[in-house]
Parts: structure tokens; C-alpha cells; sequence
């Protein structure tokens, strides 16, 4: 069976060579003669397979021994909530730097999480827009201000659905802070090389590019989180999960598993450096088959903040959107539908999307554009 070329912003792509190894090992994980869905969390094999995940994720970044990788479940959406459960306290404000939908839930949900602790309301501060295509950018450098007293500044470094990514080699840099830094990296974790040292938590949902649905990446600064709240659950505690190495209840074992092979393809492939190349390569084709349409296809997002991740475009009329969609579906490209939210067309290319699918797509997008152009 030949393989579509699948642009679905999450659950994404995987790697070929990575199902392929999972294949392999399907009814024999690490010599123990059952997959390692039934293998328990707590046996040496599994525990290795899990350390040695931790292991390439640390390496990929570089990253300082202050800082530990966990794997634990939930996704993006309960981090919304935990950050602010650990985070807050003493009176300090959050801050929350909303540059699309997934940012505005994350401020959302730290409101809720104040007003449960007696704590200020969050600081949002927002780029939408009241009309047309309501976030198109990040905020100027300079801009956030947020000092020591802050209890956490907030980011996500890529909107899946609006297409709006932080890329400082494009003028879009993260904010300089002297608060401690959060970041929902979902959608464009271990797509390029980042200090993750100046973060005192990452955490990513990991499938966009580091694996399947089911488990999330976390990075967290170990003192970060030790001076953290000790009067919310147990369960909630970032503390717990360091002392426990992510075993303190049973992991997404078959997740991190995928996350380790995933892993050990990019540093087969070349690393994070190669992710970084390989994405600008695909992106500046689809951007570039957008601006040489003479308007049938724009981006309505400003180019310094540009994602490299999800690419979107709109079309003349909200039908040959839909026809636009049937069309790539009927010649095996999938997932294109942009957002129920937003509407309009999405490329996902994330690390798993070849280069040679992007290609497909930019001259499907040439005949489309002959075929119905004005």
C-alpha cells in the first residue's frame, strides 16, 4: 500500500524508517518476547528504553544538567493548568503572551486557576486583531516587560492553527525576561536548535514532531520547580514527576517508546540544525508558491512571524477552498482543511512531511490556481 502525503496538524506524520523499526520489534520488544505494550513500566528493559528517550531528547538541545526531560500525559491542555498550579503564589502575576488560539486557552485557564488560589489575574498580553484574520504576529522585541517579581511569563512558540511562529533569524524573536520563561512548544518542539536553558518549563504534546498522541515533553529547570507550590495534588506536582523519573503512575509506554525512535532519527538525519534546514526548505517553497499566485492564494500572516510548521492560505472564496481540499484529497494529499476556528487551507510540514510531498503540493497548487484562476 503506497503511503498518502499527510499534511494533518496532529496526530501528524511519522517517520517511515520509525514505524518500520516499531514494526520490527512489534512482538519482541528488547529481547523480552512481548511488545512493549505489555511490558511493564517498572522492568529494567522498559526503564532503559525510557532513559535512553530522556537521553537523546537532553542531547538533541545540549542540554545544562539543571535541567531534566520528563514524559507524562494530559497534552498541552492540562499543562494550561498545571503551569499556573505549580507557578503562582505569593501575590506575583502571571503574564501570558497570547499570539493564537492555543495561547488565549492557556490564558484562560490560568484565570481559573487565580481565581482558585486566591491569586491576581494573569497579565494577557494579546496581538488579535478585531477583524479579518484575527492573529497574525508575534509581539515587537522589547515589548513584554516582565520583571524577577513576575510569577512566570507564558509563550507558545508556534500557533497550530493560526500560523504564527516566534523565528528571531526573521526579526520575531521570544521575549527577554528576567521571569521565569514557560513555553508551550507543541507544534515546533525539536524542529530547530533552541537554548531550553533559558526556559524554566517546556512542555509539548508530541504529535507534531516527536512522536504520537498520548504522551507530552516536558523540560523543567529542577530548582524551578522545587521552589514550586508543595499544597496542590501530588500528581500535580512537577517535583513528583522529577523524583520519580516519570514513573510516579504508568507512562504512555508505547509513546515514549516512539518518542526514543523518533529521536534517534533525527540525530541520524543530522540533528536539530538538519530539522531547522529541511523546514525552511519546504516552508519558503509554499510560501513561495503563495506569493507568486498574484493574490489567488494569501497568507494572512505577517511575514516575520511566519510559521515554518503550519503553513496557512486562503483562497477567493470559502468554495474553492472546499474544492481546493476535495481536489488534493482525490491525488492523496490529506489533512489541508484549516482549523473549524479560522477556516481556509493548512499545510502541517512537519519534520515526518518530505520534502518531496511539499513538492507535490506546490504544483498541485499551480494547476489548481490555472484550473480556477481569474
Amino acid at each position: 500500500m503506497q503511503r498518502v502525503m499527510n499534511f494533518n496538524p496532529g496526530p501528524a506524520a511519522l517517520p517511515r524508517v520509525v514505524l518500520e523499526r516499531a514494526h520490527a520489534e512489534w512482538f519482541d520488544f528488547a529481547g523480552t518476547g512481548m511488545s512493549v505494550l505489555e511490558n511493564s513500566h517498572r522492568t529494567k528493559p522498559y526503564e532503559a528504553m525510557q532513559d535512553d528517550a530522556a537521553a537523546r531528547i537532553a542531547a538533541l538541545y545540549n542540554l545544562p544538567s539543571s535541567h531534566t526531560v520528563l514524559f507524562l500525559q494530559g497534552g498541552a491542555s492540562m499543562f494550561f493548568a498545571m503551569v499556573p498550579f505549580n507557578a503562582m503564589g505569593g501575590g506575583k502575576r502571571a503574564r501570558h503572551v497570547v499570539t493564537g488560539t492555543w495561547g488565549e486557552k492557556a490564558a484562560k485557564e490560568a484565570k481559573t486557576v487565580a481565581k482558585l488560589l486566591g491569586e491576581p489575574d494573569p497579565i494577557v498580553h494579546s496581538t488579535k486583531r478585531s477583524e479579518g484574520w484575527a492573529f497574525a504576529s508575534v509581539p515587537a522585541a522589547g515589548t513584554i516587560e516582565a520583571s524577577a517579581e513576575d510569577a512566570y511569563v507564558h509563550v507558545t512558540t508556534n500557533e497550530t492553527v493560526d500560523g504564527v511562529q516566534y523565528a528571531s533569524e526573521r526579526g520575531a524573536a521570544l521575549p527577554a525576561v528576567k521571569a521565569p520563561l514557560i513555553a508551550d512548544m507543541s507544534s515546533d518542539f525539536v524542529s530547530r536548535p533552541l537554548d531550553l536553558g533559558k526556559f524554566a518549563c517546556v512542555y509539548a504534546g508530541a504529535q507534531k514532531n516527536a512522536g504520537p498522541s498520548g504522551v507530552t515533553i516536558v523540560v523543567v529547570d529542577k530548582a524551578w520547580a522545587e521552589a514550586c507550590r508543595k499544597d496542590i495534588p501530588v500528581i500535580f506536582q512537577f517535583r513528583t514527576a522529577i523524583e520519580n523519573r516519570s514513573l510516579y503512575n504508568t507512562p504512555p509506554t508505547l509513546g515514549v517508546y516512539l518518542v526514543r525512535e523518533v529521536a534517534r532519527w533525527i540525530q541520524e538525519s543530522g540533528g536539530l540544525p538538519a530539522m531547522e534546514a529541511m523546514a525552511e526548505r519546504k516552508a519558503l517553497a509554499l510560501y513561495g508558491a503563495i506569493a507568486e499566485s498574484r493574490g489567488f492564494y494569501m497568507c494572512p500572516v505577517d511575514e516575520p512571524s511566519r510559521s515554518r510548521m503550519n503553513v496557512v492560505f486562503r483562497l477567493p472564496t470559502p468554495e474553492l477552498e472546499t474544492a481546493f481540499v476535495k481536489a488534493a484529497e482525490s491525488e492523496g494529499m490529506l489533512g489541508l482543511k484549516g482549523h473549524r476556528v479560522v477556516g481556509g487551507i493548512r499545510a502541517s510540514i512537519y519534520n515526518a512531511v518530505e520534502e518531496a510531498w511539499v513538492s507535490a503540493l506546490v504544483d498541485f497548487m499551480g494547476r489548481f490556481r490555472a484550473q480556477h484562476g481569474h
